[in-house]
């Protein structure tokens, strides 16, 4: 007969698998299926760029969910676009962040504009679920407001994520019913990983691909879906099909 402290840490054992599967039981609401998240929509330089409302039309002609970056301007608007400033990729040095929406009007990135996150809520309209990438970049307390008037009357699936933890409490306080994800580098050191995962207390985590097969990702998993970025090769789509729940992928990380 086992001792006393063995059951008890049996006990503890078994009630903790239990709360591991349980809290993965429900789907995902999140999920892109088969064809998972084209990162900054389906594109290829000089062909069709980044982050456009071409790239994300792509996507849905494949039926690949959409992952987007935005950005906040100077009179609180949401801008898709990856970068800080225009200089990469529309040959311009005009900081988003210090411009306002009508003065980023004239810049292309191609041939097309910078899409508004309301551009690209009609584009999609609920057709396939979109993960949103907040750059936030020190604007915390104007970025939580200016998002939930974005997304107040949008429809479809989304997730807003964030590799700033700070975001994604404001969120859980203000406007808990949004998906709430914690992007992650993939060489952060356990101190780094727990104080983030505790302050954002996210409902699913994006993570760098370097992390692909290591222990503590496969334990997280079992709370939480996780996805990964940026899935660019057929060896890490491969590697990713077996560690993740979705690929965020572009080029031949193509599902």
């Amino acid at each position: 007969m086992p001792d006393r402290r063995s059951a008890s840490r049996c006990c503890r054992s078994a009630s903790r698998s239990k709360w591991m599967r349980s809290s993965r039981s429900a789907p995902d609401p999140l999920d892109p299926g088969p064809h998972g998240f084209a990162h900054r929509g389906v594109h290829r330089l000089d062909v069709i760029r980044e982050n456009t409302l071409t790239a994300f039309a792509a996507a849905l002609e494949i039926g690949a969910g959409i992952e987007c970056d935005v950005r906040l301007t100077k009179d609180d608007q949401l801008v898709v676009f990856h970068d800080s400033d225009g200089r990469r990729l529309c040959d311009d040095p005009a900081v988003i962040g210090e411009s306002t929406l009508a003065q980023l009007v004239h810049l292309r990135v191609g041939d097309q504009p910078i899409p508004t996150l309301a551009s690209l809520f009609a584009l999609v309209d609920g057709r396939v679920p979109l993960l949103i990438e907040a750059k936030v970049d020190g604007n915390l307390w104007r970025f939580g407001p200016a998002l939930l008037r974005a997304v107040d009357s949008y429809q479809g699936r989304f997730g807003v994520m964030s590799f700033d933890p700070r975001l994604e409490r404001w969120l859980k306080t203000n406007q808990p019913s949004i998906r709430r994800g914690l992007v992650m580098k993939g060489n952060l050191s356990a101190f780094r990983r727990w104080s983030a995962m505790r302050l954002a207390n996210p409902d699913f985590l994006a993570v760098e691909t370097t992390a692909l097969g290591a222990p503590w990702l496969a334990r997280i998993r079992q709370r939480m879906p996780v996805y990964s970025w940026t899935v660019k090769t057929r060896e890490l789509r491969t590697l990713a099909a077996r560690h993740v729940d979705a690929s965020i992928w572009e080029a031949d990380g193509r599902p």
